[in-house]
């Protein structure tokens, strides 16, 4: 490995992502809930959109508590990557924290291979109290959890043959986790889900893991101090920082002009967020994303490429992903931010993030 300067290199085009975090919340408008079969089927069309309008990347993820269909999320991108060819597909997340790393692994290459060499882990804590109680585990074990369940992951991803001990799992003696993926690499691609940690921006450089930084609200610089704490720490680590990607996610909703996409999301934010996080979200956090500095991808097309644009400077990443259907919106609408995202947003900032 060999050593850097912490400062990114810029990537050759910024991707742009597409993800649903499996919620069913009632239309804050009408109070109709769609019936789970419909929601998935509406997550697996929003797939084959993603595709058709040339975004680069779909991810669903997961959480087992109400007011969400996405417990399995595996299983709905195993249907996505039977309807689609080329979209790169993804978690987003996998609550790693109470899950097995070898099933996780198992069930994630299977995609791999169904899908030709497009799946991806992101793996997160599971925030939510309820899958601790769930899955029998103590939220009092939350960090050594999730630090054991990745590093176990990464080992089965990098080593066929696994020996292994550890805390909360039984211990793995030679044993062989299969199958395996066929690209070059034999590898996947996975993702650590940092939210607003520091340390554990800090922990993913160390093991030198590409970084999935989500933000919903707050200050770009916010962000990009945390990747920068990333890269010092892959760098100090003997890695090469340059050379480990880093993906963003954040709230998506475009229309015509900012005042008309504010009025228009913030039911949706207002009503859902306390249903599924337990409490409301900021209103004045969500006012200030009309200024370019916020990391709230709300508003007009020209504002959402003002601050990716700013973005890509501060951040140096290789992707951003948008959660496009939070709240119970109807289908139609969340095809009309997918429809102006990809007609007046994704073709001006891939030029100019094209090196």
């Amino acid at each position: 490995m060999t050593k850097a300067n912490p400062a990114q290199k810029k990537p050759k085009g910024l991707e742009f992502g597409l993800y649903s975090l499996g919620d069913n919340l009632p239309n804050p408008h009408t109070g109709k809930q769609l019936a789970a079969s419909e929601r998935i089927e509406e997550i697996i069309q929003l797939g084959k959109l993603a595709e058709d309008a040339g975004f680069d990347a779909f991810q669903v993820g997961e959480s087992h508590q109400d007011y969400f269909v996405s417990q399995s999320n595996l299983i709905i991108l195993s249907a996505i990557a039977r309807e689609t060819k080329t979209i790169k597909l993804g978690s987003a997340v996998t609550t790693l924290s109470v899950l097995d790393p070898v099933r996780v692994y198992e069930d994630a290459v299977t995609i791999d291979l169904l899908s030709q060499g497009r799946m991806e882990i992101v793996a997160g804590r599971a925030s939510r109290l309820g899958a601790f109680e769930l899955f029998g585990y103590d939220y009092k074990d939350y960090e050594e959890l999730f630090e054991e369940k990745i590093a176990l992951l990464k080992e089965i991803n990098d080593n066929e043959t696994v020996n292994w001990q550890g805390q909360f799992r039984p211990d793995l003696n030679g044993v062989k986790v299969q199958p395996r993926s066929e690209r070059p690499s034999g590898k996947l691609p996975i993702w650590r889900g940092i939210g607003n940690s520091n340390d554990s921006a800090r922990r993913a450089g160390l093991l030198g893991m590409p970084i999935y930084q989500a933000h919903l609200s707050g200050a770009n610089q916010t962000f990009a101090h945390r990747i920068k704490v990333f890269r010092q720490a892959a760098q100090e680590a003997g890695y090469d920082p340059s050379e480990i990607p880093v993906q963003t996610g954040s709230f998506l909703y475009v229309r015509e002009n900012t005042q008309q996409a504010y009025q228009e999301f913030w039911p949706y934010v207002e009503a859902g967020f306390p249903l599924v996080n337990g409490q409301p979200f900021p209103k004045r956090a969500f006012a200030q994303g009309q200024n370019v500095k916020s990391a709230t991808m709300v508003g007009d097309p020209q504002l959402i490429i003002d601050k990716l644009l700013m973005q890509y400077d501060l951040f140096g990443h290789q992707r951003f992903n948008g959660e496009i259907d939070f709240g119970g919106q109807p289908f139609d609408e969340i095809r009309r931010t997918l429809d102006l995202f990809a007609e007046k947003v994704i073709p001006t900032v891939k030029k100019y993030t094209k090196n």
